[in-house]
């Protein structure tokens, strides 16, 4: 974690080849979650993972876990992922017939439950569950390609959901996916977002190696949290 933010990878935009090498640079540099995509070609045209991928990474690094479920009534898939008590599971409040059942569920499962909003979801979706929330994921592209154009309107909503989780008092993190890179995390962070899901304009760049990547996404870190400072003194 830098300065109260932490830093959330992407298994979806690896180097595949060099996945094994990867891991260990990031738990060298202090990476807080390794952050898993899962599609089911439904909610979203694509496909990602499944538990054979994953628990081959899960057995194999000691950083916790991140999930992010792009599938229609996730309740389906039960333990299927064997999810540990602490790690984030979010689900889509768009592909819930029930979110408020499904919350609570996975709060009985000791996991930190987590909702995420696609760009055109409105805040108020969450007004009678958010008691039940440890995590409120702001999709910052439309959920299912990497490499994805930012849907600007998206760095009100983090700011607007700070304001309103303050006016509330509670312990809520907002995270941020979608084209999270050292370009928009002064904005999103100073706008008061905790956990950056970074991916393949941010981290994965094949540009710098993932160290420099790194060192830049913290610069970045700083500069937001002096903008979120200034605003507030």
């Amino acid at each position: 974690m830098h300065k109260g933010v932490a830093l959330s990878a992407s298994l979806m935009c690896f180097d595949w080849l060099n996945a094994g090498a990867q891991l260990r640079i990031l738990e060298e540099e202090g990476v807080d979650y390794l952050h898993f995509d899962i599609i089911d070609g439904k909610f979203v045209p694509d496909f990602t993972m499944g538990t054979s991928i994953i628990d081959v990474f899960r057995a194999n690094t000691t950083l916790p876990s991140d999930y992010h479920l792009m599938v229609d009534e996730p309740g389906r898939l039960g333990n299927t992922f064997g999810v540990k008590p602490g790690e984030i599971y979010t689900i889509h409040q768009e592909c819930c017939h029930d979110l408020h059942r499904e919350l609570v569920t996975l709060r009985k499962r000791g996991v930190k439950a987590g909702v995420a909003l696609s760009p055109a979801t409105p805040l108020e979706v969450l007004e009678y569950v958010i008691h039940n929330v440890d995590v409120v994921m702001l999709m910052m592209v439309d959920p299912g390609y990497k490499g994805q154009p930012l849907v600007p309107q998206v760095l009100s909503k983090v700011e607007k959901l700070r304001r309103w989780l303050k006016e509330l008092k509670l312990d809520v993190r907002i995270s941020v996916d979608g084209h999270v890179n050292p370009s928009t995390i002064p904005e999103v962070v100073a706008a008061g977002a905790d956990i950056l899901v970074l991916g393949s304009t941010g981290l994965f760049r094949r540009d710098v190696p993932l160290a420099r990547a790194l060192a830049e996404i913290r610069e970045a870190i700083d500069k937001g949290i002096a903008q979120r400072e200034r605003a507030a003194a």
